[in-house]
C-alpha cells in the first residue's frame, strides 16, 4: 500500500496535509491526467494508477475512465505496457464477479460488470479494438486482451458474438491463439473459443472451416490423448460445441477423416480396466462419447446419421465401444452412457446391427451381449439409469431390423431343438409377468419393438402358449388381457400392457379378433372407459383403454359375433356417449408425460414414475387418434354405415397420407433450399478469405523480393569496403555490414515462413472453395429433384381426389338401387333376411409351445 500511495503521490502530485481527496476525486484526476498528458511516462503511471483502483474503485473508473482509457489503447498502441494495463483496467470494470475491495461499497450493484459491458460494446468499434490486441505477440497485450473478451462474453453472449462475426478476420485472430506457444494463452483461448460457439452455428461454421478439428486433434495429442488433463476436455468440449446441431460440420468432421482419429482414443489399456480409471480419464471419455453420439443423433438429417454410422464401423470405432462395454472395472456413468452411444451408431444401420447382435460378452460360457444387457434390464436390482439406457440400446437394435425382430419373436414360438441357454424371449416374458412394475413397463415396451411395423410377427405371436402352474395353458395375449383385470395390477403395469396391446392390435385383423374372444376384455375397456375417477393417472388409463377400443373397432374384421364394428360402436353409444368417449380418447395426448415422450426416442426422466408413454406408441397414437374419432363420430351420426364409412376412411387416409408426403417433401423443400443458402453464404464467405490470402501472399512475394535485392545489395557492399577501405576500418565496418545481413536474412526467413503459411492457406481456402461449390451444385440438384417430386405427389393427389369422388358417387348409386330393389320387392310380397350375409367366426387351429411362467 505505500507504494501505491507513494505511486499515486508521484501521479498527481503533492496534497495540502490533512487533506486526503476521495476516490472519485483521485480518479478524476488520473483519467485527466491520462487525457491531457503529453508525455508517454506520464500516461503510463496515471494508467497503472487507474489500474490498481479500478477493483475498489469500480463505478469511477468505469464511469470516467472508459472513453480515455480506449483512445491510449488507439493512440499508444506501439507500448505494449500501457496497452496492457488499460485491457487489465477494462477487464475488472466489465467483471460478472464482485471483488472482495468492493463488497462493502453499496453503490455497486450485482450487474455492474453486464451495465459496463453494454456501455462498452454501443460502439461496436471497441470490441474490434480489443480483437486487433490479439495480433500483438507481446504477453500482457495479448492475455489481457483474452481475458476482456472474456468478460465481455460472458455478460452480452450473444451481442458480442454477432460482433465477432461481422469483425474482418475476427474468428480468423482468436484461431491463432491456439497455436500459441505459451499454455495460458492457449489454454484461456480455448475456454473464450468454448463460451463464443455456443448456439451461434456460423460461428461454429467459421472456426471449424479455420481448421479447428486438427489444431484442436494436435493440442489433445500433445497433452497426452484421453488420458490427458483438463486441458484435453476443454479441446474435447470445443469439438462438442462445433457439432452439436450442425449438419454441415457434421459432415465436414466425416469427410475430414477425423472420426478415424477419434477411434484409437477409445481404446483402454487392460492395466487401466483393472486399476480403474482416473476421475479426469472419466470426464475425456465422458465428452468423447458426446462427439460420438452429436455425430449419430436420430435430430441428424439421415444422410449424416448413415454415412457417420459407416464410418465408425470400418474405423473400429464401434468395436472400441462395445469392447468398453463388456470390458470390466468400468464405471456406472461410463458403462450408461456407453450403452446410449452405442444404441444411437447402430440405430436403423443393418450392418451395424448384426455387428452388435454378434458380440459376445466375456462369461463362462460366453454369452451375447444382448443377452447380458436385458438382463439387467428386467432386474430391479440395477440402477434406473443403466436400465433405461439399456431398453434404448435394445429398441435401437430393433428398429427398422425386420430379421432382429423376427429372430426376437422366434425365441418364444415352438422349437424342436432343444435350448438350454437363456433367450431374450424368455427374459422379456418373465420380466413381463414378474411383481416389479418396472420391469413389467421396460418388457412391454420391449415386445412392442420387436412388433412395430411388422404384422407378419404379430400373427406369429398369437401362437404364444404360457404354462400356468396347476391350470391350463393361456396364450400370451390372454395373460396380458388378464393381468390387466386384476385388482392388483400396478398403474406402470397396466399403462405398459395397454401400450403392447395397442401395438399388437393396430394393422392386425386376427389379433384384433383373438383380443375379442377373450373372456372380460371388451367389458374391461368399457368399464375403464366409463371410470368417473378424476385422477390424472386414472385420465391416462382411461384414455388408453378408449384407444385399444377403437382399434378394435377401426380393425375389425366382423368375424367375431356380437362384437362386429357396428355393435362395438352401438356399445360405446349406449354406455358411454359419443362426447365422452373422444374427451377420454384425449386425454393421452393432454398428460404432460406425452409430450415429453414424444420428442425424442431417448428415455430422459427423472424419477422411476415419469415411466410411462413410450415414443413409438406416441407416434402410433398421434397417426391413430383422428382417424379412430371420424370412425365413431361418422357411425354415430347415422349418416352411412361404417363399411362404407371404413371404405371412405381410406381413401381419406390415402389422401392424407399424400399429403403427409406433399408436407414431407415441402419441409425437405425447405430445408435443402435453407442449406443451400447457408452453403452460398459460406461461398462467398471463403472466396472473401480466399482473395484476402492471396493479397497477402501477394504482398509477401513483393516483400521477399525486396529483401533479397536489400540483402545482395548489403552483399555487394561488403565486398567492396574489403577491396577499397584501409585495412585498419575493415573491422568495424564489416561488422556493421555483417549486422545488417544477419538481419536481412532473419527478416527473408521470416518472411519466407510467413509466404509458406499463406500459401498453405490459400491452398487449403482453394480447396475449400471447390468443395463447398461441389455442395452447392448437389443441393442444386436436389432442391430441384424435391421440386419435382412435389410436382407429382400433388399430381398423384388430385387423381386420388377425383377417384375418391367417383367412389362416393358409385357408393351413393349403389345403396339408391339398393334401396329401391329392397322397396320393390317389399312390394312384391318378399320377406327380406337382413342377417342373411353374417360370417361365421372361424376356428383358431394355431398351435403354440407351452413357456413355462417362473
Amino acid at each position: 500500500m505505500n507504494f501505491l500511495k507513494s505511486g499515486l503521490q508521484t501521479v498527481l502530485g503533492t496534497q495540502e496535509p490533512g487533506t486526503a481527496p476521495s476516490g472519485a476525486e483521485t480518479v478524476e484526476r488520473l483519467v485527466e491526467r491520462v487525457s491531457s498528458s503529453t508525455l508517454l511516462d506520464d500516461r503510463r503511471d496515471a494508467c497503472r494508477a487507474l489500474k490498481a483502483l479500478s477493483k475498489k474503485y469500480r463505478v469511477e473508473v468505469g464511469a470516467q475512465g472508459m472513453p480515455a482509457l480506449l483512445q491510449v489503447m488507439e493512440m499508444d498502441r506501439a507500448d505494449a505496457e500501457i496497452v496492457g494495463y488499460c485491457l487489465d483496467t477494462l477487464c475488472h470494470v466489465t467483471s460478472p464477479e464482485q471483488f472482495e475491495e468492493e463488497s462493502e461499497n453499496p453503490t455497486v450493484t450485482v450487474n455492474i460488470g453486464e451495465q459496463f459491458t453494454e456501455m462498452f460494446i454501443k460502439a461496436s468499434e471497441n470490441v474490434g479494438l480489443v480483437l486487433n490486441c490479439l495480433e500483438e505477440y507481446d504477453f500482457r497485450v495479448r492475455w489481457s486482451a483474452i481475458k476482456l473478451l472474456t468478460s465481455l462474453l460472458a455478460n452480452k453472449p450473444k451481442e458480442i458474438q454477432e460482433i465477432v462475426l461481422v469483425s474482418p478476420m475476427g474468428v480468423s485472430k482468436l484461431m491463432d491463439l491456439l497455436i500459441d506457444s505459451r499454455e495460458v494463452i492457449r489454454n484461456d483461448a480455448l475456454l473464450l473459443l468454448i463460451q463464443l460457439t455456443k448456439g451461434n452455428a456460423n460461428i461454429q461454421k467459421i472456426v471449424a472451416f479455420e481448421n479447428a478439428f486438427d489444431r484442436l486433434f494436435d493440442v489433445i495429442k500433445e497433452e497426452g490423448c484421453s488420458d490427458g488433463g483438463i486441458v484435453v476436455e476443454d479441446c474435447l468440449i470445443l469439438m462438442l460445441n462445433l457439432l452439436k446441431n450442425n449438419p454441415s460440420n457434421q459432415q465436414f468432421f466425416k469427410e475430414g477423416s477425423y472420426i478415424q482419429r477419434l477411434a484409437p482414443m477409445f481404446v483402454i489399456p487392460p492395466e487401466q480396466e483393472e486399476i480403474g480409471m482416473t476421475p479426469q480419464k472419466v470426464s475425456n471419455l465422458l465428452c468423447m462419447l458426446q462427439i460420438v453420439r452429436s455425430l449419430v443423433s436420430p435430430l441428424n438429417p439421415q444422410h449424416v446419421i448413415s454415412s457417420c454410422q459407416k464410418t465408425m464401423r470400418s474405423s473400429g470405432l464401434l468395436e472400441a465401444l462395445c469392447n468398453i462395454l463388456m470390458g470390466s472395472g468400468v464405471s456406472p456413468d461410463i458403462l450408461t452412457e456407453t450403452i446410449s452411444t452405442v444404441a444411437e451408431v447402430i440405430r436403423g444401420d443393418l450392418n451395424n446391427q448384426e455387428y452388435f447382435n454378434s458380440v459376445l460378452a466375456p462369461s463362462n460360457p460366453p454369452r451375447p451381449a444382448l443377452i447380458v444387457l436385458l438382463m439387467s434390464m428386467v432386474n430391479e436390482k440395477q440402477p434406473l439409469p443403466l436400465r433405461c439406457a439399456v431398453l434404448y440400446c435394445f429398441q435401437s437394435f430393433l428398429y427398422r431390423n425386420e430379421a432382429g425382430q423376427n429372430a426376437l419373436v422366434q425365441t418364444l414360438l415352438p422349437s424342436t431343438a432343444q435350448v438350454s441357454s437363456l433367450t431374450s424371449g424368455q427374459l422379456l416374458c418373465g420380466g413381463l409377468f414378474s411383481s416389479d412394475p418396472l420391469s413389467n413397463w421396460f418388457s412391454a415396451v420391449s415386445l412392442a419393438h420387436g412388433l412395430l411395423e411388422n404384422p407378419a410377427q404379430k400373427e406369429q405371436l398369437l401362437r404364444v402358449l404360457l404354462a400356468l402352474v396347476g391350470s391350463t395353458p393361456v396364450s400370451l395375449l390372454q395373460q396380458c388381457t388378464q393381468l390387466l383385470q386384476q385388482a392388483n395390477c400396478k398403474f406402470q403395469s397396466k399403462v405398459a400392457l395397454l401400450m403392447l396391446l395397442s401395438v399388437w392390435l393396430s394393422h392386425c385383423q386376427l389379433a384384433v379378433k383373438t383380443f375379442l374372444t377373450a373372456p372380460g376384455s371388451v367389458a374391461y375397456l368399457i368399464a375403464q372407459i366409463s371410470a368417473n375417477e378424476h385422477d390424472d393417472n386414472e385420465y391416462l388409463i382411461q384414455g388408453l383403454c378408449a384407444f385399444v377400443m377403437g382399434i378394435c373397432i377401426q380393425f375389425n374384421d366382423n368375424s367375431v359375433q356380437g362384437s362386429q364394428r357396428e355393435d362395438l360402436c352401438q356399445l360405446l353409444i349406449k354406455r358411454i356417449g359419443l362426447e365422452v368417449y373422444s374427451a377420454k380418447l384425449g386425454e393421452v395426448s393432454k398428460h404432460e408425460n406425452y409430450s415429453r415422450s414424444a420428442k425424442q426416442p431417448q428415455i430422459r426422466i427423472r424419477s422411476s414414475s415419469d415411466l410411462l408413454l413410450d415414443y413409438e406408441f406416441c407416434k402410433l397414437f398421434k397417426a391413430l387418434e383422428s382417424i379412430i374419432t371420424k370412425t365413431v363420430n361418422g357411425y354415430g351420426n347415422g349418416a352411412e354405415s361404417i363399411t362404407e364409412l371404413t371404405l371412405s376412411q381410406e381413401a381419406s387416409g390415402l389422401v392424407g397420407q399424400y399429403k403427409d408426403i406433399i408436407r414431407e417433401q415441402d419441409n425437405r423443400l425447405q430445408k435443402l433450399q435453407e442449406q443451400f443458402r447457408a452453403a452460398e453464404a459460406e461461398t462467398l464467405q471463403i472466396k472473401s478469405h480466399l482473395e484476402h490470402a492471396q493479397s497477402t501472399n501477394s504482398q509477401l512475394m513483393d516483400q521477399n523480393i525486396l529483401l533479397k535485392a536489400q540483402l545482395q545489395a548489403a552483399s555487394d557492399l561488403q565486398k567492396t569496403q574489403q577491396q577499397q577501405s584501409p585495412f585498419h576500418l575493415l573491422p568495424t565496418q564489416g561488422e556493421q555490414t555483417n549486422h545488417q545481413i544477419e538481419v536481412l536474412e532473419t527478416q527473408l526467413s521470416a518472411l519466407n515462413l510467413q509466404q509458406q503459411e499463406a500459401h498453405s492457406k490459400t491452398t487449403y481456402l482453394e480447396a475449400e472453395n471447390r468443395r463447398l461449390l461441389t455442395e452447392v451444385e448437389a443441393l442444386r440438384q436436389r432442391v430441384n429433384a424435391a421440386e419435382r417430386g412435389e410436382a407429382e405427389a400433388k399430381a398423384d393427389l388430385e387423381k386420388l381426389r377425383r377417384d375418391q369422388e367417383d367412389l362416393l358417387e358409385l357408393l351413393t348409386d349403389q345403396e339408391s338401387k339398393m334401396g329401391s330393389y329392397r322397396a320393390l320387392l317389399k312390394k312384391l310380397g318378399h320377406k327380406l333376411d337382413d342377417d342373411s350375409d353374417d360370417e361365421q367366426e372361424p376356428e383358431n387351429n394355431g398351435e403354440g409351445e407351452h413357456i413355462p411362467l417362473q
